[in-house]
């Protein structure tokens, strides 16, 4: 008999589901065309609650070294995200006096999309970025990266070579670490005495009140709440003071955070947070229960779309090759007789198989070459961003879907 799971936060026994996706790919493994008859690896994909410190979680059945070494996502190619990442630098830079003498340190820092606007300041960056591929990319862009994953011993390195941090930025990486006290205790280490982190996640209340169960994957360990965040920053010495609540990704957090003893005062944007969540009930399993209901309703509508457009004899097709949309048609059992192809700007996914569906992805302008009479949209989050920039296929009668948090054709 196997030991029980326990919570990675505060390692109490892991008792409760929150809902279970059943056996899947990894959503970043994207396939090679000569690969496609190769069986596929596939792993359980369950979320549960920590009944103690309300951690939603999944199992870590893979180590990160085997996801994030060799990595397909490159954050330069969403316009609205480097839009975002540029606002930020700009507002950190003001609101905390940065300049040439300071030093910034984003980790998971990607292609360098954050930490060059730092750059173009004269401000001194550094990114921690564990795939060899995209930190050569940041790298050559004239970010300075190293490739290398970030914890205690990384933290204290850096900390003895004299690149203590004024600012770390951390967006969307704290979902992915699996060992996350010790992810936490490197940015007290590295963080100057009066030093600021700030940890931008996708809020959980947001994934459970909009059944965005599509954001759970292998790859996301952890399902953040600022309950949650906050038990484990005071485990490891920090302290949140404020919170910005930011439309990127469904609905995220930016906390902000000081050493337990720093200068920083508490912010309004705390409380109103912390109210919200204690609104909702995040402090009480009940709110956790029935989750898995809702998101086999958003299934069955999905499946109940398309068996309705192959019996019309209209043609399905769908933009984005994103981690989400693996973990949609996975759970929902799509494959290419719904789906026909899929499009992406990205150049390092075309001409390669979505994982488990195993749906070719393709050129933008496959999409008026091939005409469909439906495009579903696979990151609903950039839902308006994608009907505009693809607005011509309605001069065809085509139009958009989206199945999250509802079916919904416009």
């Amino acid at each position: 008999m196997s030991a029980p799971l326990s919570c990675r936060a505060c390692g109490a026994p892991l008792r409760h589901s929150f809902v279970d996706l059943g056996k899947t790919p990894l959503a970043n493994s994207y396939l090679d065309p000569d690969r496609a008859g190769e069986a596929e690896a596939v792993y359980d994909l369950h979320a549960r609650v920590c009944d103690a410190c309300f951690l939603v979680q999944v199992e870590d059945v893979v180590p990160a070294e085997a996801i994030f070494t060799d990595y397909a996502y490159f954050s330069s190619y969403s316009e609205s995200w480097v839009e975002h990442a540029r606002r930020y630098a700009l507002g950190m830079i003001g609101r905390f006096g940065l300049d040439g003498r300071s030093q910034v340190v984003e980790v998971a820092s990607n292609d360098g999309y954050l930490l060059r606007h730092f750059v173009a300041a004269g401000i001194p960056v550094l990114g921690i970025e564990p795939a060899a591929n995209v930190a050569a990319v940041a790298r050559a862009q004239g970010v300075p990266t190293e490739t290398v994953f970030f914890g205690r011993e990384t933290a204290r390195d850096l900390r003895d070579r004299g690149l203590a941090a004024d600012l770390i930025a951390a967006n969307n990486v704290l979902a992915h670490v699996p060992d996350i006290n010790g992810f936490v205790a490197g940015i007290a280490a590295l963080l100057k005495p009066a030093g600021v982190w700030t940890v931008e996640f996708p809020h959980l209340l947001n994934l459970i009140e909009q059944v965005q169960f599509d954001t759970i994957y292998h790859e996301h360990f952890s399902y953040l709440s600022l309950l949650a965040v906050e038990s484990i920053l005071e485990r490891n010495g920090l302290r949140a003071f404020d919170v910005e609540e930011l439309p990127t990704h469904g609905g995220s957090l930016r906390v902000f955070v000081g050493h337990r003893d720093g200068p920083h005062g508490p912010c309004p944007g705390l409380d109103a947070v912390r109210a919200r969540e204690a609104r909702a009930g995040l402090d009480r399993l009940e709110t956790y229960a029935g989750f898995g209901e809702r998101v086999r309703k958003v299934r069955d509508d999905l499946l109940g779309f398309l068996a309705g457009a192959r019996r019309e004899g209209r043609a399905v097709a769908a933009y984005g090759a994103a981690a989400k949309g693996n973990t949609l048609l996975n759970y929902c059992g799509i494959g290419t007789d719904d789906i026909r192809f899929v499009v992406d700007r990205s150049p390092h996914k075309q001409g390669r198989l979505l994982p488990g569906s195993h749906i070719p992805i393709l050129p933008l302008e496959v999409v008026e070459r091939e005409r469909p009479d439906y495009l579903l949209i696979l990151p609903w989050n950039l839902r308006e961003e994608i009907a505009g920039a693809m607005a011509g296929i309605r001069g065809w009668g085509g139009r958009f879907v989206v199945a999250i948090p509802r079916l919904e054709v416009f």
